[in-house]
């Protein structure tokens, strides 16, 4: 600039002289700028000019130190190579080594960042075969602000009525917590035949739901392995095994609502779509926001999976997972 161009003279050294002063009677003395006008024998509007020449000069620095525990640097890093709208990470060096212990503390990540995620007026959809949203839902606050308008459960789920009663306080507390009303699919998510869906999906219990599925503004989803989870394989929904190994030999690694995909996130359906009860893949590609939870070694796969094919647009996960994604080369999807 044309000040550190001529600070050879004895009337820029003063004035940067008087441009310091300033700038540490107000930022580390804590002095008002009508304070230092008075000492100085300044008006204030030629105290606020110093202060904003210093700024300009590099006399004031900002720097945002992130206290420990926050990792935004790391969030911004994966968001950025992922075209992610945003990132929650989990702190902690190590994964926990127990997988329940991880649950929860995702759930409770989750939890913070789902109370300020949602808007009024929202249509949210939420997948309830997952553990891990069940664990951020218990952990949520209710919201201050007007709430959802509707929250809707994504697929069916006729089983365990244990892990049916699990899915159902799922979608009804996610509704409370979000001032929505609740909207169930009162179907089985997987049924034996195509026939046997279409009949399922002309009922107009079924109906409702699934036309609301094309209205969903956001969604919260988990990310399954191929393996199913515990809670899905109690939940009557889970793939046979026949049917696991078919997907595996056609190089499937995950999936978000029983939709599965490679480890590029190109969709892999081995017939397995005409009889699923539950948000399709282009309904779910087609939702604004998709805020997926999920981590831990078993999942990094089909984590990495999901975010390459851009099924979700946010993820909240574990330090561990996104350290190794930051790592990753990128590799774009050949398709969806």
């Amino acid at each position: 600039m044309s000040q550190r161009s001529d600070l050879t003279s004895s009337e820029s050294v003063d004035r940067l002289r008087l441009i310091v002063r300033v700038a540490r009677m107000y930022h580390e003395r804590g002095m008002r700028q009508s304070e230092i006008a008075g000492v100085l024998g300044l008006s204030q509007a030629g105290v606020s000019r110093l202060l904003r020449s210093a700024t300009d000069l590099g006399v004031i620095r900002t720097i945002v130190v992130a206290p420990p525990g926050i990792h935004s640097d790391l969030e911004d890093a994966l968001a950025e190579r992922y075209q992610l709208t945003d990132v929650v990470v989990l702190d902690g060096d190590e994964v926990p080594e127990h997988p329940r212990t991880l649950l929860r503390a995702l759930g409770s990540a989750a939890a913070s960042y789902l109370e300020t995620a949602f808007r009024p007026g929202d249509l949210i959809g939420v997948s309830t075969w997952s553990e891990t949203l069940l664990a951020a839902v218990e952990a949520m606050q209710p919201a201050r602000a007007p709430g959802a308008a509707q929250v809707v459960q994504l697929m069916g789920g006729i089983g365990d009525p244990h892990s049916q009663v699990q899915a159902t306080r799922l979608t009804a507390r996610l509704a409370e917590l979000t001032g929505g009303t609740p909207l169930f699919v009162r179907a089985p998510g997987l049924v034996g035949s195509a026939e046997a869906r279409l009949s399922l999906l002309r009922d107009p219990a079924v109906l409702e739901v699934s036309q609301a599925w094309q209205q969903l503004s956001a969604v919260l989803v988990g990310i399954g392995s191929l393996q199913p989870s515990p809670l899905l394989q109690l939940s009557g929904n889970a793939v046979a095994d026949e049917e696991i190994a078919r997907l595996r030999a056609l190089g499937a690694v995950g999936d978000i609502c029983q939709r599965f995909f490679d480890e590029n996130g190109v969709h892999v359906d081995a017939g397995l779509g005409e009889r699923t009860i539950g948000i399709s893949v282009d309904q779910l590609r087609m939702v604004p926001r998709r805020i997926a939870v999920a981590g831990g070694e078993r999942k990094y796969t089909a984590v990495r999976a999901a975010i390459r094919g851009r099924w979700i647009t946010a993820l909240v996960t574990d330090i561990t997972t996104a350290r190794r994604l930051v790592d990753e080369p990128v590799r774009s999807a050949p398709g969806g």
